[in-house]
């Protein structure tokens, strides 16, 4: 069986610096890292001192994010993320809409993807909490656009609180799928028709890989064999139970590892 690369989901570390962000997936032992940008803080600067820190681990990025579309004319906000996931390397740029007219969320992402140039892939995320959903709202999008640097990004939190089914994920054109997010969570778990709760639950209510009841084993057995996984254990219980970050991202590493191995 082919070994999954795994990576670590910048959303563990909020309170983590872009460049030890690298450094704690890196000394980990992560396969990728993922990359939060905060527009506010990030220079010419900070791109330099993360892209050093990269050379110097050897740590590819798996992900860069996010860009967050919202009604109105396209952000040049979201042109600058992208340019700093091309000078980064990143592989994916992680995507989602708070936008509700869907022509208008295709048009912006194909504009991205256009401007990606091969180099990055622009992946549109779904969730109960944006405005795109659920996966059938994302594969709508995906298959509109029809471009070879978009695809379809699911979070195994989201995709079970808005319904999604192990054959719908099956039914998907591999090629559409450059990664997925992993994390467990108790069920029922968040009411899927109260928004505050789904976002709580999705910034600080996830569990390690096989320590809830979502369906994640079989979520994996649906996609390809050597798909990176990005763990998105975003957790209060991990952020106070393991402040140093060096030593949260060790946990991580160690619980998800062992599920992957293990399952």
């Amino acid at each position: 069986m082919a070994r999954r690369p795994l990576a670590m989901a910048s959303g563990i570390m909020p309170d983590a610096t872009p460049v030890a962000l690298v450094e704690c997936a890196a000394s980990a032992g992560f396969d990728m890292g993922g990359m939060w940008v905060d527009l506010a803080d990030w220079t010419a600067q900070t791109t330099r001192a993360v892209r050093a820190a990269l050379d110097a681990t050897g740590l590819p990025l798996l992900d860069i994010e996010v860009v967050w579309i919202k009604p109105g004319p396209p952000d040049p906000d979201h042109d600058r993320i992208l340019d700093i996931g091309l000078e980064l390397g990143a592989r994916n740029l992680l995507c989602v809409s708070s936008d509700p007219d869907e022509g208008a969320t295709a048009a912006k992402l194909a504009r991205l993807a256009e401007r990606a140039s091969g180099a990055i892939r622009i992946n549109l995320e779904f969730g109960l909490f944006t405005e795109v959903k659920t996966m059938a709202q994302a594969a709508g999008i995906v298959q509109r656009i029809d471009h070879p640097a978009m695809a379809l990004l699911i979070d195994a939190l989201h995709w079970t609180r808005s319904g999604g089914s192990v054959a719908e994920v099956a039914a998907l054109p591999p090629a559409w799928i450059s990664y997925v997010q992993l994390c467990d969570a108790p069920m029922p778990g968040a009411d899927p028709a109260d928004p505050d709760a789904i976002l709580a639950e999705a910034i600080d209510g996830r569990l390690p890989l096989g320590q809830g009841a979502l369906p994640i084993d079989a979520l994996l057995s649906a996609l390809p064999a050597d798909l990176p996984v990005a763990v998105e254990e975003r957790s209060l219980a991990l952020r106070d139970g393991w402040p140093e970050l060096h030593a949260r991202a060790a946990q991580l590493f160690r619980t998800s590892r062992a599920w992957l191995i293990g399952r």
